[in-house]
């Protein structure tokens, strides 16, 4: 069953009183807000939601573009969500002198607030189903490739007929791996202002040892607030905040953005994951890794230009090596393979099931074989993996709006199509700062690296020319004006007789490689993503014909609602309490010898030695809501609704839950309500935020 309103995409009041029949295990699922399991909440846990109870907490929820989640927690447009997710914008703001991603930083009035350069928020306010509309073209007789472009052909249509329609951010999400297409459409704030971070030390206290651990004990938190015409915004729904937090076994809920999960993918799919697609990424990462930590050593304020992406690069490494660890487990594989063959073998028994779906496997199996050879090129020139710089992204985006920008909306690269411009030129003209000498040491790094993985590949002698990448590297930036925003806009404006003229050395690198970057794209929408969307998509018919929608999607960094109890976990015959406290964090300190990065800002020990500082109060809790990257910053809330936490990691047996669910010792890990409300009044003496959580 489908529990939509169609013909524009806007919410039914109430609709979370529709009903769908959960098949998935334990407190697993994703769930897509137009098709929630509510026959499950009421089975398993006896609840049943009033009346706009997910109309509310899905329009409270909101999407940080850049990746990451949030929510409006008060009426005046206050947004929470964690301090790695406002890292990038607490890097931007920084200065040599004025460090806030280290120091921290809080805003004691309204024009104290300082705003992100270039941050867009997304708040979900409508899905229509256009599955319809999206397959229309897709006519008897068309390759998988052709019917891949006839697909995205109206997708784009469709985005911007809603865009044009509404003024509202337009985007149709791919679900079930094509087996459904529905648009969603969002409103979007521009206006974003940093109000409160803590210290660094405090946000990730632990470092990378104890990302992806538990026990934690990190105020992994940041505030933000929307504006709308140069004053705070006022939401029509914000969620409140929960005088009481949770308990062990408790009910609660996530709503949040999961990037991306591969839950459905065929076996050969996970096969390429696990012997390709993640040991090429792995290989990068940790080349990236070494590379950042030596770069943070030529002094302080090198090392604040870096830290933030060392810091992204160290955690996806992480996360990654504990997904491969999952890929390679016997017992885990082997239960995926025994749900495909149950699938394959139930269409076997009927001829007609057969030929319509049987050769969908091997397809995707095939596809998979071109991912393999096409990873390396496409990975260094379409990704960018070669060109590791803020001026090329500029220079590439620069180029390729002055190519498609004169087309038809439908036949242009999906981020150039009318729907999305806006929300790349505030990228384009952003004001965050670009610092020349980390520049040329990222771009010489690139090079070299795409030099040692494809010497032969003839676009290295073309870019190089004879030089060495540090040398390559020390003419693109030296000699690049794309730092001022002037430039950038003035290229923009003049099109592609502007670009053909620009004798700017990073457009110029940019020009010579697009040619070669855009074959291998179109190579790999042809033999990979056209031929899995089609078959993907009649594996998904196949099993709506046996299930319906009673199973949820894989992420696509769209809003979806998580469910579970708050509660402990075993780990070789030890238990592992729900629960960390304030008091607990300076024994953890002391335990490592109050050593990096087991550090304590001193305006916790200052709160500590004032006695002000209750110890006893909770601070991170776990729970076995279904979550992955993405849902870092989202709220988690109890049964009415209110804020008891705040997501911000996973166990380390979390990190197989991009491919399968397991709630035996993976958990989701936020930071405790009460343990917010405690720094924010006792360590930080921002009585200013915690009135107005509470509503006075």
């Amino acid at each position: 069953m489908t529990f939509l309103r169609h013909g524009h995409g806007f919410f039914l009041a109430g609709l979370f009183l529709m009903s769908a029949t959960a098949t998935a295990c334990a407190d697993e699922g994703m769930w897509v807000f137009n098709n929630l399991p509510l026959g499950t909440l009421k089975a398993r846990y006896g609840f049943e939601p009033p009346a706009g109870w997910a109309d509310h907490l899905r329009s409270a929820a909101v999407r940080f573009n850049n990746g990451g989640s949030g929510s409006f927690v008060s009426a005046d447009g206050l947004i929470l969500t964690n301090h790695h997710v406002g890292a990038d914008t607490l890097s931007k703001l920084g200065t040599k002198d004025k460090d806030y991603y280290r120091d921290g930083f809080f805003a004691k009035t309204y024009d104290e607030e300082a705003k992100a350069p270039d941050l867009e928020l997304n708040v979900l306010v409508g899905i229509e189903d256009v599955t319809t509309r999206v397959t229309a073209g897709v006519t008897a007789g068309l390759d998988d490739a052709a019917a891949e472009k006839a697909r995205r052909k109206a997708m784009a249509e469709i985005e911007k007929e809603s865009t044009d329609k509404t003024g509202l951010r337009s985007d149709v999400v791919t679900l079930y791996q094509g087996g459904q297409y529905h648009l969603y459409t969002y409103k979007k704030y521009t206006d974003v202002r940093l109000v409160f971070a803590p210290e660094f030390d405090a946000a990730f206290f632990g470092g990378d040892p104890d990302n992806f651990e538990y026990p934690r004990y990190d105020l992994d938190v940041c505030f933000f607030r929307a504006y709308e015409h140069d004053k705070p915004a006022r939401p029509p729904h914000h969620l409140k905040w929960s005088k009481n937090g949770t308990s062990d076994g408790e009910l609660v809920f996530v709503a949040g953005h999961p990037g991306r999960t591969d839950r459905l993918n065929t076996l050969a799919s996970l096969e390429y994951q696990r012997d390709v697609a993640v040991p090429t990424i792995l290989d990068y990462l940790r080349t990236k890794e070494a590379f950042l930590l030596e770069y943070g050593k030529r002094g302080r304020e090198a090392f604040r230009q870096s830290k933030e992406d060392l810091f992204g690069i160290q955690n996806s490494r992480k996360a990654r090596v504990g997904g491969l660890g999952g890929l390679r487990d016997r017992v885990f594989m082997a239960r995926k393979a025994e749900g495909e063959n149950e699938l394959r073998s139930r269409i076997a028994t009927d001829p007609k099931r057969k030929e319509t779906y049987g050769a969908a496997w091997e397809r995707i199996a095939e596809a998979q074989k071109a991912a393999a050879q096409l990873v390396k090129p496409f990975n260094f020139l379409e990704r960018g993996f070669a060109f590791n710089s803020d001026l090329f992204r500029i220079a590439r985006i620069l180029v390729r709006l002055a190519e498609e920008k004169p087309k038809p909306n439908s036949d242009r690269l999906r981020e150039y199509r009318d729907s999305g411009l806006q929300s790349l030129e505030l990228h384009l003209f952003s004001e965050a700062p670009i610092y020349p000498k980390y520049e040329e040491a990222k771009l010489a790094h690139a090079l070299a690296y795409w030099k040692k993985n494809m010497p032969d590949h003839p676009l290295i002698e073309r870019v190089l020319r004879g030089r060495s990448p540090e040398e390559a590297a020390r003419d693109f930036v030296r000699n690049s004006k794309l730092a001022d925003i002037a430039v950038r806009k003035k290229l923009a404006e003049g099109g592609k007789a502007a670009i053909e003229k620009c004798d700017d050395p990073m457009i110029k690198l940019a020009l010579a490689v697009d040619a070669d970057a855009r074959a291998v794209r179109k190579e790999r929408e042809d033999k990979v993503e056209g031929v899995e969307a089609s078959n993907y998509a009649l594996i998904a018919r196949a099993q709506f014909e046996d299930k319906g929608d009673s199973t949820y999607p894989d992420a696509t960094f769209t809003l979806r609602l998580a469910f579970g109890v708050v509660k402990g976990y075993l780990v070789d015959g030890k238990f592992i309490p729900p629960y960390t406290t304030i008091g607990r964090a300076f024994q953890h300190a002391e335990a490592h010898g109050n050593k990096e990065p087991y550090v304590l800002p001193a305006s916790w020990h200052e709160a500590k030695k004032s006695a002000a500082l209750n110890l006893e109060t909770p601070l991170n809790f776990v729970s076995t809501a279904d979550i992955i990257g993405g849902n870092s910053g989202s709220p988690v809330v109890n049964r009415d609704n209110e804020v008891v936490g705040l997501i911000f990691d996973g166990n380390i047996q979390s990190l197989v839950l991009d491919y399968g669910y397991d709630d035996k010792l993976a958990r989701a890990v936020s930071v405790d309500s009460r343990g917010i409300v405690e720094a924010l009044r006792s360590i930080y003496h921002a009585g200013r935020l915690v009135k107005e959580l509470a509503g006075e």
